[in-house]
């Protein structure tokens, strides 16, 4: 069967941006763990930046921008426009490639940023996998508007919600910011419903998530629409260690030194380390930056922040003076700082990588969501999942006093116990779901097996 495999090829292909190429890359290596080959593709500007083993193959397609990627493009719609165009032109020629080289191509496994990459493997008559790198439950929101069962008013800038099959109640302020501001993002939100269109095109759709964290979701929707669960796509040494060597995404973005993160950590006693972190992308206001680091001060509590923005920031000063109890870096390993046994709580943006790493190593959450599909990720780690708190916003923005009640809850409240257990519990979950066994690497084995079928 082994042997067989090796004659399976998938290509995936990943949008640039480090909460995308994470997980693609992690499905990569569960791909090749089950001896099936397989060939990552992504832009010129970010291909350097990944590193991983040697069986996975690294390929380049362009995105219009070789020379600065996202950022060189005038807008998002400009950037996504030049992606299409050349990321076809390119894909096509890659797969061209790989069919003269003797390793033709059977499926490409895509992100759902990228939905032209269905129109190339159909061209080539080849099978496709769309990947939701977003939960299960934000995505059946989109999924709804598309069926017509949910209605967006943009008018009134809100959402008529009624109970959603499988989700909790959810008000405006639960919802992406996508639907809760429909009209001030637009651009995102066209892009995705457009490819929440097409999703019953594709031969498969996975999610990165899995079927235990989302129960009442997959058993409400089950044969109604086509999403499998494959994930949490973490690293293998976190989680089922069937991999081996696979202690890492592989790919950064940003450059680190987690030694410096790791030597701090050391010092400080078990569980006692308010970890901080915004994620990749999220940006802060200047305000909200503020309270934080008034926050942090006040708690009396050892903080590790990750703070992108810090650069000649004046209240650099502040936390500095906080001396040996507060540690704030650009960037770092944030897997290797969650799995410290310092770590007690995760103040997070609620990004959905970020949750599921949070939930993956069983780390209790404070969140502190800013946009996108942060604020359900939030709804669902304080109230659904239990494994957090959410901060309440005043006028949009966490205020010193909260976060420290926040903190304060988590570590040490009344309701600290509970949280901790929980966050223990879906670790466990987590790690059963990609074992031998499990729900979510049943799903892919079932994914490989059809690929291999003579007829498919």
């Amino acid at each position: 069967m082994q042997n067989q495999r090796s004659h399976a090829h998938v290509l995936v292909v990943t949008y640039p941006a480090q909460g995308h190429i994470n997980p693609l890359i992690q499905f990569a290596k569960r791909l090749t763990s089950k001896g099936v080959k397989t060939t990552v593709a992504t832009t010129l500007y970010t291909v350097k930046s990944i590193n991983v083993n040697s069986t996975i193959a690294i390929e380049p397609i362009s995105d219009g921008f070789d020379e600065g990627g996202f950022n060189q493009a005038p807008s998002l719609q400009a950037y996504l426009e030049s992606f299409k165009a050349a990321g076809s032109k390119t894909l096509t020629e890659l797969i061209m490639k790989l069919y003269n080289s003797g390793t033709p191509v059977c499926c490409v496994a895509y992100d759902l940023m990228l939905p032209w990459a269905l129109d190339v493997a159909k061209d080539f008559g080849i099978s496709a996998a769309m990947m939701l790198t977003n939960s299960a439950s934000v995505c059946s929101l989109y999924w709804h508007i598309n069926q017509g069962s949910l209605n967006l008013l943009a008018k009134q800038e809100t959402l008529a919600a009624p109970p959603m099959p499988g989700l909790p109640s959810l008000d405006v302020s639960d919802l992406p910011s996508f639907l809760a501001q429909p009209t001030s993002q637009s651009a995102y939100l066209a892009m995705i419903l457009d490819v929440i269109g097409i999703i019953e095109e594709n031969d498969w759709v996975f999610c990165n998530s899995f079927e235990e964290l989302e129960s009442e979701l997959v058993e409400a929707l089950m044969a109604k629409w086509p999403v499998v669960m494959i994930g949490p796509m973490v690293p293998s040494f976190y989680l089922d260690s069937r991999i081996e060597g696979d202690t890492s995404y592989g790919a950064s973005l940003w450059n680190y030194d987690n030694d410096q993160c790791l030597k701090w950590l050391d010092s400080k006693p078990l569980k006692s380390v308010v970890y901080v972190s915004f994620g990749s992308m999220a940006s802060i206001s200047t305000e909200q930056f503020q309270e934080i680091v008034w926050g942090l001060k006040a708690s009396n509590m050892p903080f590790l922040w990750v703070a992108k923005e810090l650069k000649d920031n004046p209240l650099l000063e502040l936390i500095d003076s906080t001396g040996e109890r507060g540690l704030v870096v650009k960037w770092c390993n944030q897997l290797e700082v969650l799995a410290h046994q310092a770590v007690g709580c995760f103040v997070t943006h609620c990004g959905w990588n970020s949750t599921l790493e949070g939930l993956s190593l069983g780390v209790p959450m404070v969140c502190v969501p800013q946009r996108s599909d942060q604020p359900t990720n939030a709804k669902f780690l304080a109230h659904v999942w239990k494994a957090g708190v959410r901060a309440k916003q005043d006028r949009g923005i966490v205020t010193r006093e909260e976060l420290g009640n926040c903190l304060r809850e988590v570590m040490i409240g009344e309701r600290s116990g509970e949280i901790k257990s929980n966050a223990l519990k879906w670790k466990e979950l987590a790690k059963r779901a990609v074992s031998v066994g499990g729900s979510s690497d049943k799903n892919i084995d079932e994914f490989i097996a059809k690929l291999l079928k003579p007829d498919r």
